[in-house]
């Protein structure tokens, strides 16, 4: 490797976020001083991993090969480094897959082939990933299906491609299953939660994009007073919302601020671990469910006897994991958790509703007393259809929606939604009304969202 192109993969580095540029400097100047690789001394500092290395020297080059090409062809040289590779890639609008040859390359190419799919995927601001066998590469840009327009991938493809991301266990539970959910680090792009899964025309393959650091509340769009929210040291905070809405994300960010402003024990329970949680002021353990534990309920039953502060569990998912989580906000926990419902009013009903009718007492008087706050989403696509915004209903349990809870009432809980404004709380239909308002939302799309079409002058 020549010392243009070890300044290049030091250059890709610092683009996909791999490095600093103080540390690429650094490492630079040490270069200088005692002669050798670039990548092997970020590799033996510790900057990057081998894998890293391996990918970013695939996209080098790839770039290196595109020059040379394009000044075979007379066009003359053409500018390496990431500002090229940022100028290539596509808009929201217009987002394309690899080329044809690259979908269907050998196994030995497969690394560089997903390195560059899935830089080609951020770059167009994509959520999600389609390989699917017998279609072309798709992707979900802001909430829309968006196809590449490329030629259809066969079953051998998307094998190619996705195959080599797992382990040989995974691959025999693969076999054995049928499907598997796993999470995966990928060099300049992140974190892929990643479904594989075998249908009629072969495997097929679902990656969601997710940031390699966590996100905050500014990042998501979210009000900065969901911050109170992690000032809790005991009970249960819940975010909810239908699948694709962003509760994850939400989650990683209350996580985040208290990783950030709390000195205490967090655990999180996760299938699969998705944000990565370094431990900064509190010391954060996550643990995922078949790899680290046998499952939800099983962690939470250990999780009493490892001294956690904050549990954090990525979906409340049966009876025994919910009891579990009552359990620990009852005894002096903050737990964090998810759960798939579309507004308050449904999550403690389904709380409730989990239990045999012959504890649901017992059950309503835990809730009011556990229960701290409910935040429900969604993500409604912006006027200009380049994203999708959030609008939250955020439900405060305070002494008035407790006795609501204990007295089985909660269908008035969405008259306190509607008169609680000064204690923080939202209705879903007023969060709509505030985004039509500014005019981030079409009134049209809001409608589709909305409880009560009169509340945003519907009909």
């Amino acid at each position: 490797m020549s010392q243009d192109q070890g300044r290049l993969l030091g250059r890709l580095a610092v683009h996909y976020k791999l490095i600093t540029m103080d540390q690429l400097t650094e490492a630079t100047r040490e270069q200088g001083r005692v002669g050798g690789r670039l990548g092997d001394i970020l590799l033996a500092w510790g900057y990057l991993k081998p894998s890293q290395v391996e990918q970013l020297v695939a996209v080098q080059k790839e770039m290196l090969a595109r020059q040379e090409a394009a000044r075979s062809a007379g066009g003359g040289p053409t500018p390496g480094g990431p500002a090229a590779a940022r100028a290539e890639a596509p808009g929201p609008a217009t987002p394309r897959a690899a080329a044809p040859a690259s979908a269907r390359a050998a196994p030995g190419g497969t690394a560089a082939d997903l390195a560059r799919i899935l830089a080609e995927a951020a770059s167009a601001g994509a959520s999600d990933l389609h390989l699917h066998s017998g279609a072309p590469l798709r992707l979900r840009v802001g909430g829309r299906f968006v196809d590449s327009g490329g030629p259809p991938l066969s079953s051998a493809d998307v094998e190619a491609l996705a195959l080599p991301l797992l382990t040989p266990e995974q691959r025999a539970l693969l076999a054995e299953a049928g499907e598997l959910d796993l999470c995966h680090t990928a060099p300049g792009v992140g974190r892929l939660r990643l479904n594989v899964y075998r249908q009629q025309r072969g495997v097929d393959a679902v990656m969601r994009l997710i940031p390699g650091e966590p996100p905050t509340l500014d990042d998501l769009g979210l009000p900065s007073s969901l911050a109170r929210f992690t000032n809790y040291h005991q009970g249960m905070v819940l975010v909810t919302g239908p699948a694709g809405c962003g509760k994850s994300s939400t989650l990683a960010a209350l996580v985040n601020l208290i990783n950030e402003e709390r000195r205490d024990h967090i655990l999180t329970i996760e299938d699969p671990v998705e944000y990565l949680h370094p431990s900064k002021r509190c010391l954060v353990n996550q643990r995922n469910v078949r790899r680290h534990t046998e499952s939800f309920a099983r962690a939470l039953r250990a999780a009493l006897r490892e001294d956690p502060d904050v549990i954090v569990i990525g979906e409340l998912r049966d009876l025994e994991t919910i009891s579990l989580a009552l359990t620990a906000a009852e005894t002096g926990h903050f737990v964090l958790a998810t759960l798939h419902t579309n507004d308050s009013v449904r999550t403690v009903n389904r709380l409730i509703g989990a239990f045999p009718s012959d504890q649901q007492g017992q059950v309503r008087t835990m809730l009011s007393e556990s229960l701290r706050a409910v935040i429900s989403q969604r993500l409604v696509p912006a006027v200009d259809g380049s994203r999708r915004l959030p609008a939250l209903e955020v439900l405060v349990v305070n002494k008035a929606t407790g006795n609501l809870i204990r007295e089985n009432k909660t269908f008035q809980i969405r008259s306190i939604l509607q008169t609680g404004a000064s204690q923080g709380m939202c209705s879903l239909d007023d969060s709509l009304a505030r985004l039509v308002a500014s005019g981030a939302v079409a009134k049209e799309t809001a409608l589709r969202y909305c409880e009560d079409p009169k509340r945003l002058g519907g009909a």
